[in-house]
C-alpha cells in the first residue's frame, strides 16, 4: 500500500496520497498547487480516483477542483452545505470503497460544523482500522480550535468536539494511525505537537481531549484566544468551489530595480529574507516576512486585491514565495526584484537599516531604564510567560493597534526567536518609530539566560 504525507511548510498543513489497491489512489485535503500530488501518482503508477475533503479549510485554498479537472477524480465530502462543490456526498457512518480499501465516513463536528473524519480499512487489515483522516478534529497533542464558526459558542463547540472524539474516533482502536490535516505551526490549533506520527492509543494517554473531563476541556478551549488571520474569510468563500487553479505567471514579473521602485508605489513590498539580513539593509517602507512565514503572515498584510512586490534572497526562491501567497488566495504578485537588495543598492536607490540586539543587551538597557519592550507573540504565549512590564500586541494586529510609546523612544520588539519581531520592527519603522530593535533569539534566549519572567500556567 502506497502512503505519503505531503507537508506544506509555513502553513503546518498535511495532505495525504493513499494508494488503495488496483492502481487507484485518493488525495486527502490537497492544497491549491497540485503538482506534487500528480508527480507522486505518476511515479507510483497510481490513478487519482477521489479528492477527499475533511472540512472546508480556512487557512489554505483547496486544490480539489484542479485535481478533478486534471485527472478526472471526483470530489468526495460530507453532506453538510458548507462543503459547497461535491461530486460524491457521504453521511455519518456510510461506507465507500476505493480499489480494495474500505472507508467509513464519520461526522466529527466541533472544530467546524461540517467536519468529517474518514476511517481506513485496507483489505489485509480485516476489521482493524489502519488509520483515520481526522481533518482538524484531532491533532497530535491537540484538537482544532472551536471558535471559528461562532466565537460566542467556543465552549459549546468544544463540547461537540469532545463528544466527536470520544464517540466516533476512540472506538476505532488504539492501533489506528492518526492522520490530521495540520501539524505544528498551524493557525488552526494552539498547541500541536512537533511530532507528526501518532496513534489513537498515544493520544488517549496524552492528549487533553482524553486526559481532561468534558467540562475541563470546554473551559480550556474557551480560554485559547487564538488569532484569526483576516484571509480565513476569503478561504471559506473560494473553498465552497473546492478552490481555484493557480494563475499563470506573467512573463514580465521579474523587474530591474528602477522599474520595481516605480511599480511598487502602487502596492506593498514584502522582503522575504531573514530578519538579520533585512535589518542590515532593506528598501524603505518594506515589510519583512521570512520566506516560510509568508503563507501565514503575508495574509495579515495583503488580501486578494493587494498588489504585492517581492524581495527574495536568491532568484531560485521566487517561485516558492509566489506559491506561498497563492496558497492563501493572494495572486497579485506583480513584481519580483531581480538580484534582490544587492541590485537595488548598486543602482544607487535608497536603503534603510534597523537595529538588532541580544537578550543580554536588551536586559541591560532595561535595567538602565532606557527601553520599552514590545512582545508581539500571541495571547496564549504571553499568558504562559512574559518579560515584566513589557507591552503586548500580537504582530498581526500591530499596524492597526500601534503601541502608545513615543516614536523616538528606544523600543525592543521580541517574539519567541526573532522572526515575527522582524515583521514587527518593519511595521514600526513604516509608521514613524525611529529607534527600533529586533531582539534576536527572542524570549527563548531571555529564558535560557535566567532573566526575569512572569510565568502563568497555561493548560
Amino acid at each position: 500500500m502506497f502512503f505519503q504525507r505531503v507537508k506544506t511548510q509555513g502553513l503546518g498543513h498535511n495532505a495525504y496520497v493513499l494508494g488503495c489497491g488496483n492502481g487507484l489512489a485518493v488525495v486527502v485535503d490537497p492544497r491549491r498547487d497540485v503538482a506534487e500530488y500528480l508527480q507522486l501518482a505518476r511515479d507510483n503508477d497510481l490513478s487519482i480516483a477521489y479528492c477527499i475533503e475533511t472540512h472546508r479549510q480556512e487557512d489554505f485554498e483547496f486544490g480539489s477542483a484542479s485535481l478533478a479537472e486534471l485527472t478526472g477524480a471526483k470530489i468526495l465530502a460530507g453532506k453538510h452545505p458548507l462543503f459547497g462543490r461535491v461530486d460524491v456526498q457521504v453521511g455519518d457512518g456510510e461506507e465507500f470503497t476505493v480499489g480494495t480499501t474500505r472507508f467509513v465516513a464519520l461526522a466529527t463536528p466541533g472544530h467546524t460544523p461540517e467536519s468529517m473524519s474518514y476511517a481506513v480499512y485496507p483489505e489485509d487489515a480485516g476489521d482493524q482500522c489502519w488509520g483515520v483522516f481526522t481533518g482538524d478534529a484531532l491533532f497530535v497533542g491537540d484538537t482544532g480550535r472551536t471558535d471559528l464558526s461562532d466565537p460566542e459558542k467556543t465552549a459549546e463547540n468544544a463540547g461537540l468536539l469532545y463528544d466527536s472524539v470520544h464517540q466516533k474516533l476512540a472506538p476505532l482502536g488504539d492501533q489506528a494511525i492518526l492522520l490530521p490535516a495540520h501539524g505544528a505551526g498551524s493557525a488552526c490549533g494552539g498547541n500541536i505537537s512537533e511530532r507528526d506520527e501518532s496513534t489513537l492509543g498515544i493520544e488517549r494517554a496524552t492528549n487533553p481531549v482524553f486526559t481532561k473531563s468534558r467540562a475541563e476541556f470546554m473551559a480550556q478551549k474557551a480560554g485559547e484566544h487564538l488569532p484569526r488571520p483576516p484571509y480565513f474569510s476569503h478561504m471559506e468563500v473560494v473553498n465552497l468551489e473546492a478552490g481555484r487553479p493557480v494563475p499563470a505567471s506573467p512573463d514580465d514579473r521579474v523587474l530591474l530595480p528602477k522599474a520595481f521602485q516605480e511599480r511598487a508605489r502602487g502596492g506593498i513590498v514584502i522582503d522575504t529574507r531573514s530578519p538579520d539580513a533585512f535589518a542590515g539593509a532593506h528598501i524603505p517602507g518594506s515589510y519583512n516576512v521570512w520566506l516560510k512565514g509568508l503563507s501565514t503572515f503575508g495574509g495579515w498584510l495583503a488580501d486578494e486585491q493587494t498588489p504585492v512586490f517581492l524581495v527574495v534572497e536568491q532568484p531560485a526562491k521566487a517561485p516558492l514565495a509566489i506559491a506561498q501567497l497563492a496558497r492563501i488566495g493572494i495572486d497579485r504578485v506583480e513584481g519580483v526584484l531581480v538580484n534582490g537588495v544587492e541590485a537595488w543598492r548598486e543602482a544607487g536607490l535608497p536603503i534603510e537599516a534597523l537595529g538588532t540586539t541580544s537578550a543580554s543587551e536588551a536586559a541591560r538597557w532595561n535595567e538602565e531604564g532606557d527601553l520599552s519592550i514590545l512582545d508581539v507573540r500571541d495571547d496564549m504565549e504571553w499568558k504562559e510567560k512574559h518579560i515584566p512590564d513589557a507591552h503586548h500586541t500580537f504582530v498581526g494586529h500591530l499596524e492597526a493597534d500601534l503601541p502608545a510609546i513615543p516614536k523616538d523612544r528606544r523600543i525592543v520588539a521580541h517574539c519567541s526567536v526573532g522572526h515575527r519581531s522582524g515583521l514587527a520592527v518593519s511595521i514600526l519603522r513604516r509608521n514613524g518609530y525611529t529607534n527600533v530593535f529586533n531582539m534576536l533569539g527572542g524570549i527563548t534566549a531571555w529564558d535560557k539566560l535566567g532573566l526575569p519572567l512572569n510565568r502563568n500556567q497555561v493548560e
